[in-house]
C-alpha cells in the first residue's frame, strides 16, 4: 500500500527485524528519555542486532556529537559506534557546506555537536555577530543555553546573512517530562528578526539524504515516537515506519493523524521490532483487528470487543483514517480511546 493511500496500519507476517535490513531509530522517546533507557529498549535492540538487523540512530537533537551519543548508548547497554549515529547537526552542516565556500565563518547558536559537524564540513564556527560570520547555524543547546546567544543570532541575521536551523522540534522528551526543544528557540529568533531559516532535520529531505548517504540502507524502517518528525520524515522519504508509544504521541493523536502522519505499523515499544504485525481487516461491520471492531456511527468512533489494546487502537485507526481520507479525522474518538486506557 502506498504512503499516500494508507487507510489503516499494515500487517506483516514476518518479524520486522527480518523484513527490513536497517532500523533508522529516533533516540529521545524511543531508545531513552533523559539519562535512562526506555523499558524493553536494550533487550529488543540487542535481539534485533543479533538477528542481523543494522541499527542506525537518527536524531534531530544537535547538542551532542555522534561519539558522545554512541558512548551514552553503550553505557545504557546498546553497543554503538559514532558511525552508527546520524544527527541533524550533520544534516545542516552538509546543507550549509553545499551553499557556502570552504572556510566560511558560521555563527553557532547551539552545542558542541553542531560545532563538530560544521568543522567536519570545512566551516569555521564563531561565537559573535562581530566575528564577521557569513551565516548563522542554530541547534539545540541544552536547557542552560544563555539568552544572549539568541541576541547574537538576531544581530547577524539582521545584517542579511542566511540562517540555518538543525531542526524545529518544539518539544523534547526528558526524564522529568516534556521540555522546550530547538523549535521553541528558533521561534525566539524568528520573532526578533522576521526571518525564516533553512531547516535540515526531520521531517525534511536534507535529513533523509544524510541518513541514506551514511547508512546505505536498502530496506529501511524508520522507528520513532513523533508523528510530525519521524513519521512524516518517513512519508517524505517514501519508506515504511513504526510508531512506538513511548514518547510524545498518544493514541488520540494517532487516530486523528492526516496521511503524512500515518505510520505503517504501530506498537507499544521497541519489542515491536521483533514480531510481525496483525492485519486490520475491513468488513461490513467496520474494521477488525484481533478481538476488536471499530466503526463510525454519526460523528463518533465506536469500538466493540476486547483483547490486546493495541489491536483495538489499530482497528480505530482503520476506521478513522478511512473516514478521513486525505484529511484529518474530525470524529469524536474520546470514548473509544478511553476504553483502551491508552
Amino acid at each position: 500500500m502506498s504512503q499516500a493511500s494508507r487507510t489503516r496500519p499494515s500487517g506483516s507476517s514476518t518479524a520486522l527485524n527480518e523484513a527490513y535490513d536497517t532500523a533508522l531509530l529516533d533516540l529521545d522517546g524511543v531508545v531513552y528519555a533523559g539519562g535512562h533507557a526506555i523499558v524493553h529498549a536494550v533487550d529488543s535492540l540487542g535481539e534485533a542486532r543479533d538477528g542481523g538487523m543494522h541499527l542506525a540512530y537518527v536524531t534531530n537533537n544537535a547538542l551532542r556529537t555522534p561519539a558522545a551519543v554512541a558512548a551514552h548508548l553503550t553505557e545504557l547497554g546498546v553497543p554503538a559506534e559514532p558511525a552508527d549515529v546520524i544527527t541533524s547537526a550533520q544534516a545542516v552542516a552538509r546543507l550549509m557546506a553545499d551553499q557556502l565556500p570552504a572556510g566560511a565563518r558560521v555563527l553557532v547558536v547551539g552545542g558542541e555537536g553542531l560545532r563538530v559537524a560544521l568543522r567536519e564540513r570545512g566551516l569555521v564556527p564563531v561565537e559573535s555577530a562581530d566575528d564577521e560570520p557569513v551565516a548563522v547555524a542554530q541547534g539545540y543547546g541544552g536547557p542552560d543555553m544563555a539568552w544572549g546567544r539568541f541576541a547574537e543570532a538576531a544581530y547577524a541575521i539582521a545584517r542579511g546573512v542566511p540562517w540555518f536551523a538543525s531542526n524545529t522540534d518544539l518539544t523534547i522528551p526528558s526524564a522529568r517530562g516534556i521540555a522546550p526543544g530547538n523549535g521553541a528557540a528558533v521561534e525566539v529568533v524568528r520573532i526578533a528578526t522576521g526571518a525564516e531559516p533553512q531547516v535540515a532535520g526531520k521531517p525534511l529531505p536534507p535529513m533523509h539524504r544524510e541518513t541514506v548517504l551514511r547508512t546505505g540502507a536498502e530496506r529501511p524502517l524508520v522507528v520513532g515516537d513523533r508523528l510530525d518528525t519521524d513519521i512524516e520524515g518517513a512519508f517524505n522519504g517514501g519508506v515504511d515506519s513504526l510508531l512506538v508509544l513511548t514518547g510524545v504521541t498518544d493514541a488520540a493523536q494517532l487516530v486523528a493523524a492526516p496521511p503524512e502522519h500515518r505510520p505503517t505499523y504501530v506498537d507499544a515499544d521497541l519489542r515491536g521490532l521483533l514480531t510481525g504485525q496483525p492485519e486490520v481487516a475491513e468488513s461490513g461491520e467496520g474494521f477488525g483487528c484481533g478481538g476488536w471492531t471499530a466503526s463510525v456511527r454519526g460523528d463518533e468512533l465506536v469500538l466493540a470487543g476486547d483483547g490486546d489494546v493495541l489491536d483495538g487502537l489499530r482497528a480505530l485507526c482503520g476506521a478513522a483514517w478511512t473516514y478521513a481520507g486525505d484529511g484529518s479525522c474530525g470524529l469524536d474518538a474520546g470514548k473509544a480511546v478511553a476504553r483502551l486506557g491508552l
